[in-house]
């Protein structure tokens, strides 16, 4: 019988053994996805989203795991998407100013909120529609303190605007993201 050299067999055990499974992720609940520390350096964005009938300008910022999505399918487990959203900045008259490419100029941030995707999150979203997956989470500009803003709001939003729903894995502005995306 043949003995293996000493690289060989370090080989054939290594392929032998056994890869762990992979850690169990937190099941997280809506509120409870904090705000990244590095999202601004996601390669991934959506910027300068004009909304004058909100008198906003919203920024998306959407993690590496979620850069993997191609359009026309899901959200990998793992994706976070961040949104800023800026006030208009407004004349004295109320009118909105705009700069000089005809873009509404961004005023001071006014909240941030964090959407997030992973198995079992949004499991039990309570007495708000269960929307896959996804989480949901909003923020003060601090990116600390929590915002009064009503979960459920962004969950019927992302469940029923034809815009966002399932086709489109609850993901607003989902064509325009891949559309724009570098």
């Amino acid at each position: 019988m043949k003995r293996l050299t000493p690289v060989l067999a370090a080989i054939v055990l290594a392929s032998c053994a056994q890869t762990p499974p992979p850690a169990p992720v937190a099941k997280l609940k809506d509120g409870e996805l904090a705000v990244p520390a590095d999202y601004k350096s996601w390669k991934s964005n959506l910027l300068n989203i004009q909304r004058a009938d909100a008198k906003q300008i919203r920024e998306f910022y959407v993690n590496d795991v979620g850069a993997k999505a191609t359009k026309g399918g899901k959200f990998p487990n793992g994706t976070i998407s961040v949104m800023e959203i800026y006030a208009a900045k407004a004349a004295a008259d109320g009118t909105l100013e705009k700069g000089p490419d005809g873009n509404l100029v961004k005023g001071n941030l006014a909240k941030i909120f964090v959407m997030g995707k992973n198995e079992g999150w949004g499991d039990d979203p309570g007495d708000v529609p269960k929307n896959g997956q996804w989480i949901y989470a909003a923020y003060m500009p601090d990116g600390k303190t929590k915002a009064p803003d009503p979960i459920a709001a962004c969950r019927t939003c992302h469940l029923t605007n034809a815009n966002i729903g399932e086709s489109k894995d609850f993901f607003a502005r989902y064509d325009e993201y891949f559309d724009k995306r570098k």
